[in-house]
């Protein structure tokens, strides 16, 4: 079952990515494991900490009159 949202903005965003962790069943160390990076990493994109690259992506995305979306697809462990 997807699970659909819009992206709107650094905070949105990560609550989505939070809910996708959260429906795999993973903690933050979990999938920073999985990517190769750090807990306070993927909690600072959870938190929808703001950084240069999300607040320049968003100002293009509403100056463009762009949408974002999301769908959440729970992964197998195999893939």
């Amino acid at each position: 079952m997807a699970v659909q949202g819009t992206v709107t903005g650094p905070e949105s965003l990560g609550r989505i990515l939070q809910q996708a962790r959260l429906i795999n069943g993973w903690s933050q160390r979990e999938l920073a494991a999985r990517i190769g990076t750090t807990q306070r990493y993927i909690w600072e994109i959870e938190s929808g900490k703001p950084s240069i690259y999300t607040d320049r992506l968003f100002a293009v995305l509403r100056e463009t009159g762009t949408t974002l979306s999301a769908s959440i697809e729970p992964r197998s462990d195999d893939e």
